[in-house]
């Protein structure tokens, strides 16, 4: 066996079928495509269009409601912010949203911070965010701290 005898298996690979190559290959002239018309065209895709017949998105229902002025916020949970008081990185004292980002617990502040009840609390904390969940705020006081929710500042 040498290089040159090397051959793939019979009929494993097929050559692509030329198009517009005379009328012997059976693709010719006009290479299945039709006469005229938008579709004979180079370059054309005509998506979601289906022959006069009523688009699929057409067909389903439109639900819901995007409301454009939504206020996005930051999460955090309050086992990560005992997590980070345990290292150090905060003081249990006075966390809030300036700390929470000064100790790289949240990315960016957006509209503002929302603390939800994720986690185990063991340390009196005294938290002031622009929002918490109802869980939040009993988990922190039962620990002996407080949560202290502050009206976002009003975007205008």
């Amino acid at each position: 066996m040498k290089l040159n005898e090397l051959r793939d298996n019979p009929g494993a690979a097929r050559s692509k079928k030329r198009i517009g190559r005379g009328p012997g290959s059976g693709k010719g002239k006009m290479g299945g495509r039709g006469i005229k018309g938008q579709k004979s065209r180079s370059g054309v895709a005509i998506n979601g269009y289906e022959g006069g017949q009523m688009p699929l998105y057409q067909r389903l229902p439109k639900r819901g409601f995007n409301k454009p002025n939504r206020k996005n916020y930051a999460i955090v949970n309050l086992g990560l912010i005992q997590k980070f008081v345990d290292a150090g990185k905060l003081d249990a004292g006075s966390i809030n949203e300036e700390s929470l980002v000064a100790s790289g617990l949240v990315r960016r502040k957006l509209d503002g911070v929302r603390v939800l009840a994720k986690g185990e609390v063991t340390t009196a904390l005294t938290i002031e965010t622009s929002g918490a969940s109802k869980s939040a705020v009993e988990a922190v006081e039962k620990a002996g701290g407080a949560l202290k929710v502050t009206a976002p500042a009003a975007a205008e």
